[in-house]
């Protein structure tokens, strides 16, 4: 084997380990930003409080435990979405480290 192929193979791979990184860190990122904040959950946690006020103020002993187990419910889903944003975002920035070592252990063909 020619060591430029060999030197230009390692080039194309840690290339493409660093761009699997930045897709994976921007994925991350992505689903911290909109999965863990959406207004979607926000607004759904604001009207189960207000269920569950309701149920307090009528005495509806089942409505504020129906309530209070959608907002656990909705609790664990956040904590979910944002541990898979962080293990996504902490896994794109070891790749990307990975591909920078393997960078450094090219050995260049000098002439």
């Amino acid at each position: 084997m020619d060591i430029s192929f060999v030197a230009a193979l390692q080039l194309l791979i840690a290339s493409m380990v660093f761009v699997i990184g930045v897709s994976t860190f921007a994925i991350g990122i992505f689903i911290l930003v909109n999965k863990a904040l959406g207004k979607e959950l926000r607004t759904l946690s604001s009207q189960t409080a207000r269920l569950a006020q309701k149920g307090l103020a009528e005495d509806v002993a089942g409505l504020v435990g129906n309530a209070s187990a959608l907002l656990s419910a909705i609790n664990d889903l956040i904590r979910t979405a944002t541990g898979i944003g962080v293990f996504l975002a902490i896994t794109g920035i070891v790749l990307m480290l990975i591909s920078f070592w393997m960078l450094l252990q090219i050995q260049l063909p000098i002439g």
